[in-house]
């Protein structure tokens, strides 16, 4: 495993060299499309979405995806380095996008890579390194995913400290407008828009929902931004905000917004439904034969793809998820070496 692990950083440090923003992967697609093409391993493409699937496929074995991304955020604030210049120091390989999700794709794919001519494997295995995950795009999995016929299960490739994220929040993000009535400031008339809105943010800051997993604690409520008036002295008929929901597995996005809707004077509108959470069975052989080397459990707060498969998946990968979108990021080259060992030992066994 040596080589693959030596391979697995040099293909890092070319994704890190080239960018690929949410909807710009194009040439992260294609370093993807080459390293394969290099190892005699066919691949298809849908957009910016590279896939490929093992040599001895056979339709009696359950398939099992192995899924990661290689878009990324735009570089925040407060590099002290050139984000696009792999550099190692003292162990540490320095890049955007190094550690979410870099360190999981290239570990994926080394595996993928050394599993592919193995005729007898529990499962049939593809590798998916999907586009516009950080974006939570309509071109990314969702568009693959119908094309890559039947999944029993997946791995999804984020930074988890190769630990077993086997839950995670979804999210659901509500426009929510109050409506007054214009009038002077100075004169007692009108119907201030903004403080509607802040009868409905007080609830939405108190409100607690029944159901709390003992993976993923409460539904998260939190109000994130606001904007109202036009002037000192008119009162605001209007007043919009937004509202970022985290919901459990305990509620779907559609059941929490009904339920805002009866409790709300603002109009809601919702951005999207269908980022849910996501959960695998403790019992699911995945997290069984994880749990055989020593890996422990967790419910996750930050969303990945998972959201949007609708099947069973568990969440790992090397690196730690407080680096991701961070100034400097980093992944230790150890990390990426241990992640490929855990990831063979997963799949194997």
């Amino acid at each position: 495993m040596t080589n693959l692990k030596t391979e697995a950083i040099e293909l890092l440090k070319k994704l890190i060299a080239t960018p690929s923003f949410s909807r710009e992967e194009a040439a992260t697609a294609d370093l993807l499309a080459t390293f394969f093409h290099h190892k005699n391993i066919p691949t298809e493409r849908m957009g910016n979405n590279v896939w490929a699937r093992a040599k001895h496929w056979q339709h009696a074995r359950p398939t099992l995806l192995l899924c990661s991304h290689h878009d990324t955020v735009r570089p925040v604030a407060g590099w002290q380095r050139d984000p696009f210049q792999p550099t190692v120091e003292e162990g540490r390989l320095y890049g955007l996008g190094s550690n979410d999700a870099g360190a999981s794709l290239v570990a994926l794919a080394e595996v993928f890579a050394h599993f592919y001519e193995e005729k007898n494997l529990p499962w049939n295995l593809i590798f998916l390194g999907a586009a516009e995950e950080e974006v939570s795009g309509n071109q990314g999995v969702a568009m693959v995913l119908p094309k890559l016929g039947h999944v029993d299960c997946g791995i999804v490739g984020e930074p988890t400290g190769m630990q077993m994220a086997v839950a995670e929040k979804g999210l659901l993000v509500v426009d929510a407008t109050a409506h007054g009535k214009a009038g002077h400031a100075a004169r007692d008339e009108g119907e201030n828009a903004i403080y509607t809105a802040l009868q409905d943010i007080d609830f939405l800051k108190n409100y607690k929902f029944e159901k709390t997993s003992y993976l993923l604690g409460p539904v998260k409520m939190t109000v994130t931004q606001i904007e109202a008036g036009t002037q000192h002295n008119v009162v605001p008929d209007t007043c919009r905000f937004v509202v970022d929901i985290r919901t459990n597995e305990h509620y779907t996005n559609e059941e929490v917004f009904a339920f805002l809707q009866t409790k709300l004077r603002s109009k809601l509108k919702a951005r999207s439904f269908r980022l849910n959470s996501s959960t695998i069975p403790t019992d699911h052989p995945l997290v069984q034969r994880g749990k055989e080397l020593g890996l422990r459990s967790y419910g996750s707060p930050t969303l990945s793809d998972a959201s949007l498969m609708p099947f069973p998946t568990l969440k790992i990968g090397p690196g730690e998820s407080e680096r991701s979108h961070t100034a400097d990021e980093f992944v230790w080259l150890r990390e990426i070496e241990e992640g490929i060992d855990i990831y063979e030992r997963l799949i194997s066994g």
